[in-house]
Parts: C-alpha cells; sequence; structure tokens
C-alpha cells in the first residue's frame, strides 16, 4: 500500500490542486473525548484526500491509543512531554504545507479545515486563529463563553493579531518551523510564546471567528481557578521573554490588568491594617476604594454580557474578582520562582 493511502490521503489525485493540509492533535489521557475530535475531522466540508489527520499520544495510561486506531488517522507516540513537544513531533512528520492544530477536547464544525485556510490566501499570512464555541448552558460555562466573546471582539478591530492559541490554529510550515516552533519547556501557554515570537519577527496573522471549534469550559468554580491560576503561571515565562506584551497585545483587554492590579494593591494595604492599629481607619478607607474601583472596571463587561444573559450579567463581578485572584496569584507565584532559582548554570531559565 502507498504512504499517501496508509496516511489517510485516498489516491491523492487532489495533491496536486491545493497544499496538502496535516490537522495534528496532541493527546494525553483524552479517551473520554478523542472520538468526538476525529469523527468531527473526518467529517469536513473539505474533500479528505487533501488533508491528513495526526494523532500524538503523549504517554496516556489510559484508551487514548486504542480511540484512536478506530479511525483513519497517523497515530505518533511520545513518552509525556506535553502538548508542545507533541506537536512539534506531529510537525516533524506531517507532509502538510499548512499545518492546523486543535485539541482533543475540541469537536471542530463541518467547515473547520475549510475556514481555517482561507486567510491563506493572502500573501504573507503565516498564522490564523479560530475561535471556540460551547453548548453548555451552565451557569460558569456561559460566563467563560463570554470572556472568549469579548476578546474576539477586541481581535475583529485589527486587521493582524499578535496571539493564535492552539485549541483552533493554522501555521505555514515553513514560517513555523523558521520560528523554532512550540517551546516544550512550556507546560502550559507555548501557544503564546510562539504567537509572540512570530509577532516579533514581523509575521502577519489574522482571525477567522468562522473557524470554530466546540469545547466543554470548566464547571466548577476550582477548574476554573485552577485553569486560570496555571495560564497566568506559564504565561509570566513568556512575559519575561517578551516584555513588551506586558503593557498590550491584540487578545487581552486592559481592564483585566487594571483588575489583577488593584488586588495587589488590596493585598499590600491588608498587612497595613493589620499591624498600624492606629491607622485602620485609614486603611479601611482605603481598601474601600480600591474595592468600588474594581467595582467599577467589571461594570462595562457586566452590562454588556447582561444584554444577552442577565443571570450571567449579574454574577460577573463575582466572577471578574474570581478571575483576577487567580491570574494574580499565577503571576506572582511565577515571580517569586524566577527570583528565588534565577538562572541555571548554562544560562537557561528554569521551568
Amino acid at each position: 500500500m502507498e504512504a499517501s493511502e496508509a496516511r489517510g490521503f485516498g489516491d491523492g489525485s487532489n495533491l496536486k490542486k491545493r497544499p496538502v493540509i496535516s490537522v495534528i492533535i496532541p493527546a494525553y489521557n483524552a479517551a473520554e473525548t478523542l472520538g468526538g475530535c476525529l469523527a468531527a475531522l473526518l467529517d469536513q466540508s473539505t474533500p479528505r484526500g487533501e488533508y491528513e489527520v495526526i494523532v500524538v499520544d503523549d504517554g496516556s495510561t489510559d484508551r487514548t491509543r486504542e480511540v484512536a486506531k478506530k479511525y483513519d488517522v497517523h497515530l505518533l507516540s511520545q513518552p509525556n512531554q506535553g502538548p508542545g513537544a507533541a506537536r512539534n513531533l506531529g510537525v516533524n512528520q506531517a507532509r502538510g504545507e499548512i499545518i492546523l492544530f486543535t485539541d482533543a477536547d475540541c469537536v471542530p464544525t463541518k467547515e473547520w479545515i475549510e475556514e481555517m485556510i482561507k486567510p491563506f490566501a493572502e500573501p504573507g499570512v503565516v498564522a490564523v486563529k479560530g475561535a471556540y464555541r460551547t453548548r453548555q448552558r451552565a451557569l460558569l460555562a456561559r460566563f467563560i463563553q463570554a470572556e472568549f466573546e469579548e476578546r474576539y471582539a477586541l481581535l475583529e478591530r485589527e486587521r493582524y493579531v499578535d496571539f493564535v492559541d492552539s485549541h483552533s490554529a493554522a501555521y505555514r510550515k515553513t514560517g513555523f518551523l523558521a520560528a523554532g516552533g512550540f517551546d516544550p519547556g512550556f507546560l502550559l501557554s507555548e501557544d503564546v510564546d510562539l504567537s509572540y515570537k512570530l509577532s516579533r519577527l514581523g509575521h502577519k496573522m489574522v482571525f477567522n471567528p468562522q473557524a470554530i471549534v466546540y469545547h466543554r469550559h470548566p464547571e466548577t468554580l476550582w477548574a476554573y481557578f485552577r485553569a486560570k491560576f496555571q495560564r497566568a503561571y506559564w504565561r509570566t515565562k513568556s512575559y519575561r521573554q517578551h516584555p513588551d506584551k506586558m503593557l498590550k497585545d491584540s487578545y487581552t483587554p486592559q481592564a483585566l490588568k487594571v483588575q489583577i492590579g488593584l488586588l495587589f494593591l488590596l493585598g499590600l494595604m491588608i498587612p497595613g491594617w493589620l499591624l498600624f492599629e492606629g491607622k485602620r481607619s485609614e486603611f479601611l478607607w482605603g481598601m474601600a476604594v480600591v474595592g468600588l474601583l474594581f467595582l467599577f472596571t467589571t461594570l462595562p463587561f457586566a452590562v454588556g454580557v447582561a444584554k444577552q444573559d442577565r443571570l450571567v450579567g449579574l454574577l460577573s463581578p463575582f466572577f471578574l474578582l474570581l478571575r483576577a485572584m487567580a491570574l494574580g496569584l499565577g503571576f506572582a507565584t511565577r515571580f517569586v520562582r524566577q527570583l528565588v532559582e534565577g538562572l541555571r548554570p548554562d544560562g537557561s531559565e528554569r521551568s
């Protein structure tokens, strides 16, 4: 059997008409969700002969490999090294000139591949970002989707963006490799690091909100807090390498940074209130002012969301407070670790 047939290219009759596309899914203990992802990827509006699907098993201990083998995909394996390393392995084995990424817990729409590759018709475009949607009705999941919609509104204002996250992403293979691919030293936010590197190199990246994958967002406060903490922890490493992005990128609302700053200010006031008994009333007033300022910064988001979902809008200030706490704690934890550990003898930062 020809290699193209074995890897899902049929007789290869379409390969000369357009670039071969490689879709790569890193999977770690993803047996419960991988089947839905692969079924959707194998039922695309793009003809099957024009794309391959590669699953990279990242050292799973469940039935991930068995699930992948049920589908017409190319299966790779590696010891557990994280999603960045898994995606890099997939790219090294990919035949496509255009590389697409999604996650094992995502379900792409039927037009996902078609929409992901459309922007590459513009010369110079190196990367494309797609969008998350969800079918969940849980309260927290609705809030999280509203968060994404706020960020998508920011992206749609820009012709070119500086952020492509890997749940729905596409790259020209040449540009991806020239930038060094994903840094395996990141266990999370490796896509942020790559985006910032591509931006620094002057490459064009665009957002296509019609390139949609469906996802299950966290539904418990603890899961949400933990996810935000971890992302902030690893993004701090990116900011160390790309400090200009701390001030502004095309994806992060500026109000979010103000909210984190206000919480840090509040955190500085609390010890003063506890230690200086004679000044407690002044500290208390200061803390009240900071609290009111924080609430004020949440109102534009809350009012906007309330127009579509009244209950989520009403509870948004609380959720935004939880978000700022998780992100602030993640940033602070990473920053303190960097101060304590410093650099290795060879000059590289510890993970």
